[in-house]
């Protein structure tokens, strides 16, 4: 057994621990009980990484550019993160609290990308902060990463959708310079998307997740790995050993594009 073998086995037992191994399931993650009597119906929030295919999507950077944002290339981080606060390109801005621009180390290897902000992302001002972030934390620690270290996240979008919608085109395609941005400034060896929505966003392939996991992708020069979003995870616990695959991937990946 050579030392990669010993690695993978020592991240296995640290991902049981996590509860990222399907034979392993945290107090906390457990199946939902039972539903209530039934009442009025409350509306229903959109189950993310569910939107069927070419519903509310734009078709990606690569073969649709985003309008321009004047003078976006030469912008630092405190320049861009102004910019992304003030901005009124797309309705979302009417309801946002705030901006949700993106949270961790600005010279990261790691690039995590995920759909938009969530209604306790817009009230923090922080990515992923909510269960989907307190799971999106444990598969970090899994493989050895922690937010603020080596890691950066964002979104497609940077103002929530309303009822956490899927985002829709016009509102992908208006943000998606502060994101292109964002990847030239950070130079991450690795980008890894989570869920459809930024799966979709950053290859510009209408596909399944499960046609897109498992392989190396690439968006501006940037090995691209697929995966499920947290909040995904959440609802569908046996896939949370796919995505478990797919850190590792994510980590043979970034070890081979070092060499």
């Amino acid at each position: 057994m050579d030392d990669r073998d010993l690695r993978e086995l020592e991240l296995l037992a640290v991902a049981r621990l996590y509860g990222l191994d399907a034979r392993s399931r945290s107090a906390t993650e457990r199946p939902a009980a039972p539903p209530p009597a039934p009442g009025p119906p409350a509306p229903a929030e959109p189950a993310r990484d569910e939107a069927p295919v070419g519903a509310a999507r734009r078709k990606g950077p690569e073969g649709a550019p985003a309008p321009a944002i004047e003078g976006i290339e030469r912008m630092d981080w405190d320049t861009l993160r102004n910019a992304a606060r003030e901005c009124r390109r797309c309705g979302l801005c009417e309801q946002r609290k705030q901006a949700v621009f993106g949270v961790g180390d600005e010279s990261a290897s790691w690039l995590f990308v995920g759909e938009g902000p969530g209604a306790e992302e817009d009230e923090k001002g922080e990515p992923f902060v909510g269960q989907a972030g307190k799971l999106l934390d444990s598969m970090l620690g899994a493989v050895g990463l922690q937010r603020g270290r080596e890691v950066y996240i964002a979104n497609v979008v940077k103002c929530r959708p309303p009822g956490n919608r899927v985002p829709a085109p016009e509102e992908a395609m208006a943000c998606a310079g502060f994101l292109d941005r964002q990847v030239d400034l950070i130079r991450p060896r690795l980008i890894v998307a989570l869920g459809r929505t930024a799966a979709i966003r950053l290859t510009g392939a209408e596909a399944s997740l499960a046609s897109l996991r498992g392989r190396v992708h690439a968006y501006r020069g940037i090995p691209l790995v697929i995966t499920y979003h947290p909040a995904y995870l959440l609802r569908n616990l046996p896939d949370k050993s796919k995505a478990w695959e797919d850190l590792l991937f994510a980590r043979r990946t970034l070890a081979a594009a070092g060499t």
